[in-house]
């Protein structure tokens, strides 16, 4: 069992993070000590380790929020989780796009 500290370390998080992915239910203790420190398992690593992963994609916390609940999920299975991701693919290409042109209307600008 970690502390949030030995987590944070781990995951290579701030310990403030931890607490935030908490309140947003993204990550949840698996028990405490006496004095209330909380305590978290080697699934914990992983679970952080992709939600950085899945944030560097592009994913809101929002977002990791259901492909979490996919993972757990009994009925879920592999492609929800790949629709997910041709989606957030979709809508990165038309970002890339808006910008394309905005730094086209730039360049003319200057």
């Amino acid at each position: 069992m970690l502390t949030i500290g030995k987590l944070a370390q781990a995951a290579n998080v701030s310990p403030d993070s931890l607490r935030y992915y908490e309140r947003e239910g993204l990550l949840a203790p698996a028990g405490q000590t006496g004095s209330g420190y909380r305590l978290y398992d080697a699934e914990a690593v992983r679970r952080v380790r992709f939600i950085k992963h899945a944030q560097a994609c592009g994913f809101t916390l929002a977002e990791i929020r259901e492909l979490l609940h996919l993972r757990q999920a009994d009925g879920a299975c592999c492609n929800d989780v790949r629709q997910r991701a041709v989606e957030k693919k979709l809508q990165l290409a038309v970002k890339i796009r808006v910008m394309q042109e905005m730094s086209v209307a730039l360049d003319s600008l200057i």
